[in-house]
């Protein structure tokens, strides 16, 4: 099979009209409207870039949004509080915590502390459990696996069966996406490598 460009861009926008049919239905037939919240602390460029274009999209999409942005500062137990309020709000269903955080908090603490069934990210252990397991187990896909299957399937490429290889073992990207591809199930039902990037990687 010869090599094609799967265009992200088209495929991004094809999604969106189709989210904003779903929402609109949502609204309409149960008149209940997606909340989503991002918590950023602190004022990393890459991750005021990010969070906006979440929220940019939200917005567009008709999402009841909030951008929750903290100080550098803002002590680990002061976060802890922010996202127990948030686990309690009826109004917000996904919580999603800007990664990295200050080098003061505890991230991993910080992550365990999202409530499983809000935890849009993925990155809970309850749901890196639920997709090991896989089916109607999962609850949320990390965003960039998700996008990746995606973008496999709009495309048309056959999985089932094929050799596939997941360049890097990170917990964002890498283990997620090998995961994935190994559930049975449309775009998956792989036989899966992993590699690294480089012989450094084997510090990480």
């Amino acid at each position: 099979m010869a090599a094609r460009i799967i265009s992200g861009t088209e495929i991004a926008a094809q999604i969106r009209e189709e989210l904003k049919k779903e929402i609109a239905e949502l609204k309409d037939k149960h008149g209940v409207v997606p909340g989503l919240v991002t918590i950023l602390a602190g004022k990393n460029p890459a991750s005021v870039s990010y969070v906006t274009g979440k929220q940019k999209t939200a917005h567009e999409l008709g999402f009841y949004s909030i951008q929750d942005d903290q100080p550098e500062d803002i002590s680990e137990a002061e976060l802890l509080k922010l996202i127990d309020k948030y686990n309690k709000d009826q109004k917000i269903h996904g919580i999603l915590v800007q990664l990295p955080l200050p080098k003061h908090i505890d991230e991993k603490k910080v992550l365990n502390a999202v409530d499983p069934d809000k935890d849009v990210d993925g990155f809970h252990p309850v749901n890196v459990g639920r997709l090991m397991i896989g089916g109607d187990e999962v609850k949320f896909l990390p965003c960039t696996p998700a996008g990746i299957q995606e973008l496999i399937l709009r495309s048309g490429f056959e999985t089932s069966g094929a050799e596939v290889v997941v360049v890097g073992r990170s917990n964002i990207v890498g283990k997620p996406i090998a995961n994935i591809m190994l559930q049975k199930g449309r775009g998956a039902n792989a036989t899966v490598t992993v590699v690294l990037l480089c012989p450094a990687a084997l510090d990480q």
